[in-house]
């Protein structure tokens, strides 16, 4: 007869040699993919490095390059020079080549707004909404004014159901209550022209109630009125 001490002596014995079959594979295991393990970790660094790397030695000085630039072409712009400030002069570059010179940078991005806003100036709106789309900034206002010009572009198109998502994206996009009471105004007149009122009036009425301030806001009861009648009518 077998004693209880016995068995569970025996039952012990077997969970050291399990145990040690599981520590066994795990470190086989371990040895089988630390190759792998040790070339992913080196090629995260690798790309780490690279990155910063890049960033540094790269687009730093590229885009102190581009900043020297875009200077004179803003200048013309700011004057009304249009296809100077497009096309440059001869001796400094203007947006489009700065763009195409200097894509990766921040002027580049920037470049790719002034070159939007002056097709739109020569009537050139799908050329404007193309650069416009391309432009990525940091400031919140700049960004705003881009979509919203981009629903300009495309009122001028004739295509309000497009203006209209632009407008409201750009009133969204930054809330104040500057650009986006005009905004506001632009999407209620897109509506208007889709023959959609009730959407309208709640634009007319978003500015009434929040940003009563507003220059919009002066003449907002006209809006209101004029939406509400056809509206009804409709």
């Amino acid at each position: 007869m077998v004693k209880k001490k016995d068995l569970r002596k025996n039952k012990t014995e077997e969970g050291m040699v399990a145990f040690e079959e599981v520590l066994s594979k795990t470190e086989r295991f371990i040895e089988d993919k630390q190759k792998i393990l040790v070339i992913v970790i080196s090629a995260i660094v690798i790309i780490i490095l690279a990155y910063f790397g890049y960033q540094k030695f790269y687009i730093a000085p590229l885009e102190e390059e581009a900043q020297s630039q875009i200077f004179m072409a803003e200048t013309y712009y700011q004057n009304d020079s249009i296809d100077k400030a497009l096309y440059g002069d001869g001796n400094y570059l203007g947006f489009i080549d700065i763009i195409d010179e200097y894509g990766p940078t921040k002027s580049a991005s920037l470049a790719n707004y002034y070159a939007g806003l002056c097709f739109m100036k020569k009537g050139e709106f799908e050329t404007a909404i193309h650069h416009l789309k391309r432009f990525d900034g940091d400031d919140m206002m700049v960004s705003s004014m881009a979509i919203g010009v981009i629903g300009d572009a495309y009122i001028e198109l004739n295509k309000p159901e497009k203006a209209v998502n632009f407008y409201l994206q750009a009133a969204n996009n930054h809330v104040n209550d500057f650009l986006t009471p005009v905004f506001l105004m632009k999407a209620g007149w897109a509506y208007e022209d889709l023959g959609e009122y009730d959407k309208a009036l709640r634009n007319y009425k978003r500015i009434k109630n929040e940003f009563d301030k507003s220059y919009e806001s002066r003449d907002i009861e006209k809006y209101i009125i004029r939406a509400e009648n056809k509206s009804n009518f409709n």
